[in-house]
């Protein structure tokens, strides 16, 4: 099944999803530990319908949710097809009927909540490193590269976060090679980044804002907020 851009992932105009990274994300809070139970038994009903399921985080007063589908089809530019991780049509349904089973359970969502952690190292020789870390984060070769086109490493079972490779000039010793990526909804971006800068934080590249802010902390480690507003329904 093919991938979905931003563009016709915000023409879905899923209002209690939020487009972070590789998936759709969504938060329903719930009052306690029972009626989140009941409510994720009942996703999964409907998950059994449509043949295809999220992943589930449940904890006090909320559910969080993840779809992505795991053989998405994505054509580069010369046209090769690639098998990866992303959103498809089938995440979009799910996402639709996960909403209504929602409403039916009176249960509202905290989209602004949902967040994302991802790893950056930047690096002249991903192919060369990539196995090294493949094992040391998910213990199998067989992360490198699942769901991506790349060397990036993937935990099937989402037990670390993902890391991803960018690039380096083998000439210019960097300062700092690993970073963190947060990813957050379009809306909760300027709060986080505003949080960053009073709490002493200071922006050093916004020139690919709203995607990419990029804030460092006292010491220069910098950190970046990333927002994926092309998949965001407008008004």
């Amino acid at each position: 099944m093919d991938m979905l851009k931003g563009p016709q992932i915000a023409e879905a105009a899923l209002t209690d999803w939020r487009k972070l990274a590789q998936g759709l994300h969504a938060r329903y809070v719930t009052e306690n530990f029972g009626a989140a139970a009941r409510f994720i038994t009942a996703v999964g009903e409907a998950g059994d319908a449509l043949s295809h399921h999220p992943r589930v985080s449940i904890g006090t007063g909320y559910v969080d949710f993840k779809l992505s589908t795991d053989d998405a089809i994505y054509r580069d530019d010369e046209g090769t097809e690639h098998v990866v991780e992303w959103v498809t049509q089938q995440d979009v349904d799910l996402a639709r009927r996960i909403t209504e089973i929602a409403a039916e359970h009176h249960l509202a969502a905290d989209p602004a909540a949902v967040s994302v952690i991802e790893l950056g190292l930047d690096t002249a020789h991903s192919a060369t490193i990539a196995p090294v870390w493949a094992a040391l984060l998910t213990g199998t070769a067989e992360a490198q590269g699942r769901g991506t086109p790349g060397d990036e490493i993937r935990d099937a079972t989402a037990r670390v976060p993902n890391l991803w490779f960018g690039d380096a000039d083998d000439n210019t010793p960097p300062t700092q090679r690993f970073h963190v990526e947060v990813y957050v909804a379009p809306e909760t971006a300027p709060q986080r980044i505003a949080a960053a800068v009073a709490a002493g934080g200071t922006i050093v590249d916004n020139t690919s804002a709203p995607a990419l802010t990029v804030i460092a902390d006292q010491d220069g480690n910098k950190g970046v907020i990333c927002t994926d507003a092309s998949a965001t329904t407008k008004a």
